[in-house]
């Protein structure tokens, strides 16, 4: 009688685990991984069981959610059942699962910015063996000190010849742009469908998405050369602006303002309008996101964004251009820039 109530008794207890494991919450895998400003970054996940399975298959969860310090201000970032997949917020539209095979629940997050940096939490779900881990993404300001950008004046596309493209450069506190520079841009994601000046003499553009207008949609992506040219010719310019000895910011006003009107309201404010060059670093090199279109020293009206979303650059982080409007227009606010002392 005492060996039964003894088996009894084990069995009980082997069962008693069994459910604790099926039914508990797994502790959490932690890992740590650093992206570059502005690039792409892989945050990796992975279904741990032993039975393997495919996320397309329906009753299959993958969630993700960007986690706060307060857990009821956790932001929802992507979630996956069987061949529904679902973006949020700032992440709509930019995050992806990987899915190299099918244990694989790793996130893409593409254009990364500053305020994507913090703490990240995967949940593979199958109400049998779950899986949760951790990811601490660390954000860094970029292995470059400079941003290269395409430039064009108000007169038009392709206005500029050799010695005009180095002064506009200057005009917008920047440098044509070396080979090297474009190349490192290009690999970085630049892709751009108009020819430029280069400070060799080159006219070239940078292509990662090959299509029919910008050297056909066969051609493979790359920087498309023109070769020295005349430099009587007339082109666009790729411009390089370095990092910021001071800070672009959106002055806040009461009303919209004429371009002369914003000229002055920096300086009142112990600045100036920013240039080009200023709005290009403060995006690239700070992360600087802003959804207002402002009056910019050369006359055009742009605004920066890091954090695509909806209407403020939904598919991609970019620096927007509105245009050259009429300056006696009082429809836009202004960016001012202010050197360190």
């Amino acid at each position: 009688m005492t060996s039964l109530l003894c088996i009894t008794i084990i069995s009980l207890t082997l069962a008693g685990s069994v459910y604790s494991q099926v039914t508990s919450t797994p502790k959490p895998l932690s890992v740590k991984v650093i992206a570059v400003l502005g690039t792409n970054v892989t945050l990796p996940c992975r279904h741990l069981a032993a039975d393997s399975l495919s996320f397309g298959n329906i009753g299959i969860r993958v969630k993700w959610t960007k986690i706060a310090e307060d857990e009821a201000l956790n932001e929802d970032v992507l979630v996956s059942m069987g061949f529904h997949k679902k973006t949020y917020g700032s992440f709509e539209d930019r995050v992806f699962l990987q899915e190299h095979d099918n244990d694989d629940a790793s996130l893409l997050i593409t254009d990364v910015s500053m305020d994507d940096m913090g703490k990240y939490r995967c949940e593979i779900i199958n109400g049998m063996e779950d899986t949760v881990q951790e990811i601490l993404l660390e954000v860094q300001g970029g292995l470059t000190d400079g941003v290269v950008f395409p430039y064009f004046t108000h007169v038009g596309r392709y206005s500029m010849n050799f010695q005009d493209a180095v002064q506009a450069c200057m005009g917008q506190n920047s440098v044509v742009a070396t080979f090297d520079q474009l190349f490192e841009a290009w690999k970085g994601g630049l892709d751009w469908c108009n020819a430029g000046w280069l400070d060799d003499g080159t006219v070239q553009y940078p292509i990662t998405k090959p299509r029919e207008p910008c050297g056909g949609s066969n051609s493979v992506p790359g920087l498309r050369n023109y070769g020295l040219r005349d430099k009587m010719s007339y082109y666009d310019v790729f411009c390089y602006a370095t990092a910021l000895n001071g800070n672009v910011y959106w002055l806040v006003q009461p009303e919209r303002l004429t371009f002369d009107e914003a000229v002055q309201a920096c300086l009142d404010d112990g600045a100036e309008i920013a240039k080009v060059g200023h709005i290009y670093s403060a995006w690239k090199l700070e992360g600087y996101d802003r959804c207002d279109a402002g009056w910019l020293a050369d006359g055009s009206v742009r605004y920066p964004i890091s954090r695509p979303r909806k209407n403020c650059s939904p598919t991609e982080a970019a620096v927007r251009f509105v245009g050259f409007p009429d300056k006696t227009q009082k429809l836009y606010g202004v960016y001012c820039y202010k050197a360190d002392q």
